[in-house]
């Protein structure tokens, strides 16, 4: 059975985990002979699952905290046995404790590293498995993981960049709904009282104020339900092969916004096709789990598609300038790369020109919502003043 518990190590710092027991006293035993002193054991809930668990805003912070201290402590001397028990102790996310666990079991059992870091695919994604499984043969596993957590760096600080760019017109538009909403539900029937009390023709703009908030009150059972209809039917449909197409055909049409996502893709491919043949992976299947790692229905095809044509003999460059998706800069990149011999080195530069290219377009992104924004923030309360104001302004005129 599996135990969740709760200790303290040598150095008094709480420690939280699963091992793999008969009972509570064995696991305790266990415990002990690890230095570790149990506070509270129980047996595991599987309700409350690894997967549940790890994801969760800081899981992309913990797998770089740990693939750069395993490397680190590699590098020093330590065998991977003893660089995982030290991390055990240091990692603060109760479920990568629950991972480090499993993993220092399964090496006991006699497995490699590669095959113990298999059975997390939640947490371990497949290139990460196959970097480690060529890092074990090329005996380099302290530099793989080195890379490999720069790699997860990167990557953290690229959707790091672009949801910040996102979040200030989404938190606008947001906010602006909510008042809107506010307005019509509580003030506009108030002003409906009077206006009727005082019987005055109202203006066209003030009549459909005063509709929309009659149909907010009416009928928002249904608006709300259909929301819920339309985004739940929304979300199976965008991931049917026909919703895909559609969906990703829109973003890379879209203006910055299409330039955005074609520059996010080629970093992530760059990168990670670059990390897989530097660790000496086939170029074929280097190609083929690049391609898993957009996100662009489009691109992955693309990518497939290349990976045909290299099975084929030709050369990845021409494979890729028969593709009109790829950037000029990338196939140019790509054959210098084959030509010298040092291709994962062409692909890691050009993933970080693509990298510069996405910040000059985020800083564009963001200057230009900013303004847009405004004036429709400006139209929206425009209007509603006219329409609350100019039936005030018209019985004034008519007194005066």
């Amino acid at each position: 059975m599996k135990i969740v518990y709760k200790a303290v190590n040598d150095q008094g710092k709480a420690v939280r985990g699963l091992v793999e027991a008969k009972d509570q006293q064995e696991a305790a035993v266990f415990l002990r002979k690890q230095d570790l002193f149990p506070i509270t054991l129980k047996e595991y809930n599987p309700s409350r699952s690894l997967k549940s668990l790890f994801i969760r805003k800081s899981a992309s912070t913990d797998l770089v905290f740990f693939t750069r201290q395993l490397s680190s402590m590699l590098s020093s001397g330590l065998t991977l046995m003893q660089a995982l028990q030290i991390l055990r102790g240091q990692v603060q996310n109760p479920a990568m404790a629950e991972v480090v666990n499993g993993l220092i079991a399964s090496i006991e059992e006699g497995k490699s590293f590669s095959l113990a870091i298999a059975k997390y695919p939640q947490v371990f994604s497949p290139i990460y498995v196959s970097l480690i499984q060529a890092a074990e043969s090329a005996g380099l596993l302290d530099k793989i993981l080195l890379r490999l957590a720069d790699n997860l760096e990167k990557q953290q600080k690229l959707k790091g960049m672009i949801k910040s760019a996102l979040m200030y017109p989404i938190i606008v538009i947001i906010l602006m709904v909510a008042v809107m909403t506010i307005m019509m539900i509580f003030v506009v029937p108030q002003l409906t009282v009077l206006y009727e009390n005082l019987d005055i023709p109202l203006p066209l703009p003030t009549q459909i104020v005063i509709g929309l908030s009659n149909a907010t009150i009416n009928f928002w059972p249904f608006v709300l339900g259909g929301v819920i209809f339309f985004v739940y039917y929304f979300r199976k449909w965008k991931k049917t092969p026909r919703g895909m197409k559609i969906i990703d055909a829109l973003i890379l049409r879209m203006p910055i916004f299409g330039k955005l996502a074609t520059q996010s893709i080629m970093v992530e491919f760059g990168r990670t096709f670059g990390l897989l043949v530097g660790t000496g992976s086939l170029v074929v299947e280097s190609l083929n789990q690049s391609a898993d790692v957009v996100g662009n229905i489009y691109y992955r095809n693309a990518i497939k598609e290349v990976g045909k044509k290299v099975e084929k003999v030709v050369t990845i460059g021409d494979a890729m300038l028969a593709e009109p998706l790829f950037p000029p800069i990338i196939v140019e990149m790509t054959k210098i790369g084959e030509q010298t011999g040092k291709l994962d080195d062409s692909l890691t530069r050009v993933s970080e020109y693509f990298e510069r290219e996405v910040e000059q377009t985020v800083k564009a992104l963001t200057t230009a919502l900013e303004p847009f924004i405004m004036i429709i923030l400006a139209l929206g309360v425009g209007f509603l003043v006219i329409s609350v104001i100019t039936p005030i302004y018209n019985l004034i005129s008519q007194i005066q």
